[in-house]
């Protein structure tokens, strides 16, 4: 377990707990050759409209240019420099340095180590941190950063701790399970990374108090039953209410459970089984 907990010198350190960063390299830096501004919009849109409310604030942060297209380092191996905490994701990520002298961060996986070699190429060695293609993979194989078109670059099981299993083969496709339970059908020549995303344990953190929220970008978030009728669809009411309806936006739209997924037939067609 990677997770620490304080002297509970003040009554919200009592159930605060934090991050041991027992895998990440003491010492590193960001590379700047690979960092670039993160500029904050706090959820407003071009015309300066709040489209996602409740965010603003938080700490200032550089963006770390992450490699996902794989491929395009096909068979040049590299070396993990560095193993470093990304302030912008919930995993961490390695530093590499290429035998062609290119420096790139990848999505760390769980048991990579500094001075590790990893590559990327159709038919890699099955370790954690090489790439190759779905096709390739054994059978219950964990892969992560997967790719959903060829050469498009990673887009599925990037978050801290996740994986997706490869299940079966059938002709140019490969089946995954991916960790919200379904099985998706991609193509035999996308890229995976083999092995699962890094900090398995960022799931049991708990926050501890509003102020970490805040420092993290998010605002404090008003329930719909605690307005007036004016400003909520569900404010209003003597007393404390439940609302009187299904849970719905302050415009009107379903906000939980209703099915929002748009019927495409190219889409739909390579989900094999839902989530629920």
């Amino acid at each position: 377990m990677s997770i620490k907990k304080y002297k509970p010198i003040t009554p919200t350190q009592r159930y605060y707990t934090g991050d041991k960063f027992k895998e990440i390299t003491k010492g590193a830096k960001p590379e700047k050759s690979l960092l670039k501004i993160k500029k904050r919009t706090a959820g407003r849109n071009s015309k300066g409209r709040i489209t996602s409310r409740h965010r603003g604030g938080g700490h200032k942060k550089f963006y770390r240019i992450i490699h996902n297209k794989r491929h395009q380092k096909k068979g040049i191996p590299a070396k993990v420099k560095s193993i470093e905490y990304d302030p912008n994701r919930t995993s961490y990520i390695a530093l590499l340095y290429f035998a062609d002298g290119d420096k790139r961060y990848i999505i760390a996986p769980q048991k990579l180590q500094v001075g590790d070699t990893v590559v990327a190429d159709d038919k890699a060695e099955i370790k954690p941190g090489n790439a190759c293609q779905v096709g390739n993979v054994p059978l219950g194989t964990m892969v992560h950063n997967v790719e959903l078109t060829p050469q498009k670059g990673g887009q599925l099981a990037r978050s801290a701790g996740n994986y997706a299993e490869i299940t079966a083969k059938e002709g140019n496709y490969t089946n995954l399970k991916l960790p919200s339970g379904a099985i998706q059908r991609v193509r035999s020549e996308c890229y995976a990374s083999i092995g699962n995303v890094s900090n398995v344990d960022h799931d049991k953190h708990t926050v501890g108090k509003a102020g970490r929220s805040r420092w993290k970008g998010r605002r404090p978030h008003t329930r719909g039953v605690a307005m007036n009728p004016v400003d909520h669809p569900m404010g209003g009411g003597e007393g404390k209410s439940t609302g009187g309806r299904h849970p719905v936006s302050p415009w009107g739209k379903p906000a939980k459970g209703k099915k929002t997924r748009k019927k495409k037939k190219y889409s739909n067609k390579y989900i094999l089984k839902y989530r629920k």
